[in-house]
């Protein structure tokens, strides 16, 4: 009699467990709204000094807009190929899904080796001067926001080897990531505009 009450009241407790709701996607989008505000300090930070300085950049600190363009469009269309891989994922399309994720791992390590060619090519440092300290800072700290973004990537192919481990009914970490990747898309978007296309003007 008592197993049996034990039994009841532990079924009754799992239960509730399964009724829980999943609070992973908010607690992302949590975070993700805090990383908003620090880099929404980074853009306001920015706007600042440009409006303050005679000459923005000062000379000698020009930039090349061929490879952030091109590096623009690959993250910009990532965007898209890591959808299609979210679609496949809710359709129990495993291998669509690990399709469209490694094309857009590749994506994402394209754009981050750009980066470091643009890097070994400007001709100067952090500490140049006020405009290659904000340059370096933002778009080296969106740049560790894709290397992350890059890592989940792979965490999901990685554990897609697993029969079960993701489907229709079970792809919260996919969709996470998903969103994780859209949410580097958008800054880079707002970064590019403010940091490459307003020095044209």
């Amino acid at each position: 009699m008592t197993i049996a009450t034990t039994t009841s009241e532990d079924h009754n407790h799992s239960a509730g467990h399964e009724e829980h709701p999943d609070l992973r996607v908010w607690g992302l989008l949590t975070f993700l709204a805090s990383e908003s505000l620090m880099f929404g300090g980074f853009f306001a930070t920015y706007l600042f000094f440009r409006s303050t300085t005679a000459v923005w950049p000062p000379e000698g600190s020009e930039l090349e807009l061929l490879v952030p363009t091109i590096n623009t469009i690959i993250l910009v269309s990532s965007s898209f190929v890591i959808h299609f891989g979210d679609t496949a994922i809710k359709k129990n399309n495993v291998k669509g899904m690990q399709l469209w994720y490694a094309i857009t791992a590749i994506m994402g390590a394209i754009f981050l080796g750009g980066q470091v060619y643009e890097y070994s090519t400007l001709g100067y440092g952090l500490t140049t001067n006020v405009f290659a300290n904000c340059f370096y800072i933002m778009t080296g700290f969106h740049g560790l926001h894709v290397f992350i973004g890059l890592l989940l990537i792979l965490r999901v192919l990685w554990r897609s080897r697993h029969p079960g481990e993701y489907s229709a009914t079970n792809h919260t970490f996919i969709e996470m990531t998903e969103i994780y990747w859209h949410f580097v898309d958008i800054i880079w978007i707002v970064l590019f505009t403010l940091v490459y296309v307003l020095t044209l003007f």
